[in-house]
């Protein structure tokens, strides 16, 4: 764990973590926890978010964690309700869980669109709709909606991929503007990252092809620093977007 002080504005948030069990959702975990925020951690892989929840602890950092969902909008509610239960309050939800089946689209892998545009999709909505009451009633808070390099260019094997991810970053312009300046919103869009999306392509030739593009990919670790970042900063500053790629990526 990070043995660094806590940033400034980092200490005691309590901050909800979705697809927490691994890749992004884990290094954002174990970073800001060493850094002196409380995390919540939610993922649908229960034995894993025991592990990290309890190797949080050993360190000396604060963590609860419960099985999650983001597609059932009442276990959103139900995580969101825990974390104010068990840690007070709700000051960041970091909008993270998500999959990415690649293929082309005349594969018409139907059940992997709706999977892609329940996960990545409704479940930054069913996300929104847990915290907001809950930040509106404390006069505050922070979504970080994890998004892509997805959100601003579309590659072959990547239409619905894509599709989902200007979703979010529509979501994420559209709640900037209706909370104004009572809540904070912050687009992540990393490109190319260590995680396991790739295991989600069943298609053979786009794995194949994602293979070969995640050469040159970044650790989780970097956009758990850029994450961390934008929840750092003082509370008059809303750092709205972040595209954070590897240096030697051609775009």
């Amino acid at each position: 764990m990070n043995t660094q002080q806590p940033m400034h504005g980092m200490e005691g948030k309590v901050v909800l973590i979705t697809g927490a069990s691994s890749g992004i959702g884990e290094a954002t975990a174990r970073l800001l926890a060493a850094r002196g925020a409380k995390v919540m951690l939610g993922a649908r892989r229960v034995e894993r978010l025991e592990a990290l929840t309890t190797q949080i602890r050993e360190e000396g950092g604060t963590a609860e964690y419960l099985a999650l969902d983001v597609t059932d909008c009442d276990q959103m509610e139900a995580f969101v309700q825990t974390a104010v239960e068990k840690l007070g309050r709700v000051d960041v939800i970091v909008n993270n869980a998500g999959v990415m089946p690649l293929s082309n689209l005349e594969e018409r892998k139907i059940d992997e669109w709706n999977r892609m545009i329940d996960v990545n999709i409704r479940g930054v909505l069913h996300g929104i709709a847990a915290c907001l009451p809950v930040m509106r009633s404390q006069g505050g808070g922070q979504f970080i909606n994890v998004a892509s390099i997805g959100a601003y260019e579309v590659t072959p094997t990547a239409s619905v991929y894509c599709a989902t991810k200007y979703a979010v970053r529509a979501i994420s312009e559209g709640l900037r503007l209706e909370t104004e300046r009572e809540i904070r919103v912050t687009l992540i869009s990393p490109g190319v990252t260590e995680s396991e999306l790739a295991d989600t392509i069943s298609d053979e030739h786009a794995r194949a092809a994602m293979r070969e593009y995640r050469r040159i990919a970044l650790p989780s670790q970097a956009i758990a620093e850029a994450i961390a970042y934008a929840i750092a900063q003082p509370e008059g500053v809303d750092v709205n977007e972040m595209v954070v790629r590897p240096a030697k990526a051609s775009s």
